[in-house]
């Protein structure tokens, strides 16, 4: 295998500011369309914010004053982000893969659902519901929570932002928008430690690989960004 060709992979420790992150991955997404950079995966974790997608809606904003709000050029609404999720920032070249944001768009689906499910968590999609979902029953009860997140932007056919996958965040910080814009009694949102899985972060972070290596291809180590 060329080595050129296998994807980049960068895990930054601590917390990582929104601003700068999404200054880089413009940059790079920049740089990878113009063939000056190779394709990157971004593992990080923010500090408590909102981010608001090109579909947000004003009223999915509950508590502006909570957390910090930002206004960005992805796909989707309202979402949150903070310490215990790991988001994962994807900058592919789709002109080297098939141009289908359909398409692309259900491979990241597909990438967490691998993930999950080497921890024997069942995950599923939803029509008219972009992101991965967990059914969860009870005696006398059922509902559907979310536990990642996917919101992209593709500029020259280069993807960047990615996805939001819930390892142990503080799920009451979710409470100040309407995640996704999707509300309902029987919906909410839950992640692996809430399923009662006792998940570090580097454990996801293994599974994520494994899981994107199947999906989208080899993987080789590089420096954190920022």
């Amino acid at each position: 295998m060329n080595d050129a060709t296998v994807i980049e992979w960068a895990v930054s420790p601590g917390l990582t500011d929104y601003e700068p992150a999404v200054a880089f991955m413009e940059a790079r997404a920049t740089a990878i369309a113009e063939g000056q950079a190779s394709e990157l995966v971004w593992l990080l974790e923010h500090p408590p914010l909102y981010t608001a997608g090109v579909s947000a809606k004003a009223q999915d904003l509950l508590d502006a004053s909570r957390f910090p709000v930002f206004c960005s050029g992805r796909g989707g609404q309202y979402t949150y982000h903070g310490p215990g999720q790991r988001v994962a920032y994807v900058m592919l070249d789709l002109r080297t893969r098939e141009r289908d944001v359909t398409r692309f768009v259900a491979d990241l689906e597909r990438w967490i659902i691998g993930a999950l499910e080497r921890f024997n968590v069942k995950g599923e999609v939803r029509q008219g519901r972009v992101g991965v979902w967990v059914e969860r029953k009870g005696a006398g009860w059922a509902r559907e929570d979310k536990i990642a997140a996917i919101g992209v932007r593709l500029r020259k056919w280069v993807s960047f932002h990615g996805i939001a996958f819930n390892v142990e965040p503080d799920l009451e910080h979710f409470s100040g928008i309407t995640p996704c814009g999707i509300s309902g009694p029987n919906l909410g949102v839950t992640s692996l430690v809430d399923l009662g899985l006792p998940v570090t972060m580097a454990d996801a972070d293994a599974a994520l690989r494994a899981s994107f290596e199947r999906v989208f291809g080899a993987t080789k180590n590089a420096p954190s960004p920022l």
